[in-house]
């Protein structure tokens, strides 16, 4: 469930080092369970997807296929 508490979502291109911001906001959600991750928060993602993980275990999950 996203819960952003009326702060806007960010767009981000995501890249092997870090990533970029397209559009300014406050958070990204996550790509398996759609937490809101704050972006001072955002240390997992694919770059090949373009995804945002909450936790290394969703991004586990995500690139095992299990989600």
């Amino acid at each position: 469930m996203l819960m952003n508490s009326g702060k806007s979502e960010a767009k981000l291109q995501y890249g092997p080092n870090g990533f970029r911001v397209m559009r300014s906001g406050a958070f990204v959600a996550c790509a398996v369970s759609g937490a809101a991750i704050p972006l001072e928060e955002l240390r997992y993602w694919c770059v090949e997807r373009q995804e945002a993980y909450a936790t290394p275990e969703n991004a586990t999950r995500r690139l095992l296929g299990e989600a």
